[in-house]
C-alpha cells in the first residue's frame, strides 16, 4: 500500500508525558509556597492559565496522530495553544520569587545580554515558528519524520520551544526592559498570520508541498491550520492588548523646559 494511506508517525508518549506532569506539579508547589504568610501570594488566574497549558500539552502528546489533520491538531496544540497558557501563567516571575535572589539577579543580567535580547525579539520567534513550518512542509523533512522517532520528537520539541519563545515575545506578562514596542509586536503578529494563512492555502491546493497525504487529508489539515491558527493568533492578540500598559508621557521639569528654550 502507498505511503499516503499507511504512514503514521512513531511515538514515544510515555516519557514525554512526564514533562507536563512534572512541570505542572513544580509550578503548583511554587504557587502554593507564595501563599505563606510572609509572601505576597500568587494569582489564581495565572495558576489556572498554566494548568490549562499543561493540560493542552498533555493532550497533544496523547493525541493519536493518524492522518494529516490529526498531525496538524497536534502541531496547533504544541506550538500555539499550549504555549499561550504556559506563558500567561508567568512562570518566570514565579521562578524569580522562588529561587535565591543571587540567582535571580544573575538571570536578569543574562537576559540583558545582546544574544538574549536578539533571541527574545519577536522577529526571531517568527522566523523559528513560521519558518520552521515552511521548512517542514516544503522540504522532505516532514516525510523523514515517518522513519525516525528521534527526528519526529525533535521537530515537536522545536515547535513547542519556538512557540513558547514567540508567544512570550508577543504577550509575555513579565516586565522586560528590552521588550519590543507594542506596534512592532502587532506587526510581527500580523506577519505570522499571513505566513500561516499562505502556507495553509498551499497545503489546501497541494502546491509546492512535500507531504505524503491524499488531497482530502491535505485539505482537512490545511483547514485546521487556517482556522485553528486564526483562533490561536486572535487569543494571542487579545493577550497582548490585555497586558499592554501605555507608557505615561513625561512632563518636562521647569529646568528642562528653560534649557530647551
Amino acid at each position: 500500500m502507498s505511503l499516503t494511506h499507511t504512514a503514521q508517525h512513531p511515538t514515544t508518549v510515555g516519557p514525554a508525558l512526564l514533562v507536563p506532569l512534572v512541570v505542572g506539579w513544580c509550578y503548583l508547589a511554587a504557587a502554593l509556597r507564595q501563599r505563606e504568610p510572609d509572601r505576597a501570594g500568587w494569582s489564581h488566574w495565572r495558576t489556572a492559565a498554566f494548568a490549562t497549558g499543561c493540560a493542552l500539552l498533555a493532550t497533544a502528546l496523547l493525541l493519536p496522530v493518524e492522518g494529516f489533520a490529526a498531525h496538524m491538531w497536534q502541531h496547533l496544540l504544541l506550538g500555539m495553544l499550549a504555549p499561550l497558557g504556559l506563558v500567561l501563567g508567568a512562570p518566570g516571575t514565579l521562578l524569580l520569587r522562588t529561587v535565591d535572589r543571587r540567582f535571580g539577579r544573575a538571570a536578569l543580567r543574562a537576559l540583558g545580554h545582546p544574544v538574549a535580547r536578539t533571541l527574545l525579539h519577536p522577529v526571531t520567534g517568527l522566523l523559528l515558528t513560521a519558518g520552521g513550518l515552511w521548512l517542514l512542509y516544503l522540504t522532505p523533512l516532514y516525510r523523514a519524520t515517518f522513519s525516525s522517532s528521534a527526528l519526529h520528537d525533535l521537530v515537536n520539541l522545536h515547535f513547542l520551544l519556538s512557540g513558547l519563545l514567540f508567544t512570550w515575545s508577543i504577550a509575555g506578562p513579565e516586565p522586560y526592559r528590552h521588550r519590543a514596542r507594542v506596534p512592532v509586536r502587532l506587526v510581527v503578529l500580523g506577519a505570522a498570520i499571513v505566513a500561516h494563512a499562505s502556507l495553509a492555502q498551499l497545503l489546501y491546493a497541494g502546491l509546492l508541498v512535500d507531504v505524503p497525504a491524499s488531497p482530502e487529508q491535505l485539505r482537512s489539515g490545511a483547514a485546521v491550520m487556517y482556522y485553528g491558527g486564526d483562533l490561536a493568533e486572535i487569543l494571542l492578540a487579545l493577550a497582548l492588548l490585555a497586558s499592554w500598559r501605555p507608557q505615561p508621557r513625561r512632563v518636562p521639569t521647569p529646568a528642562a523646559a528653560s534649557a530647551v528654550t
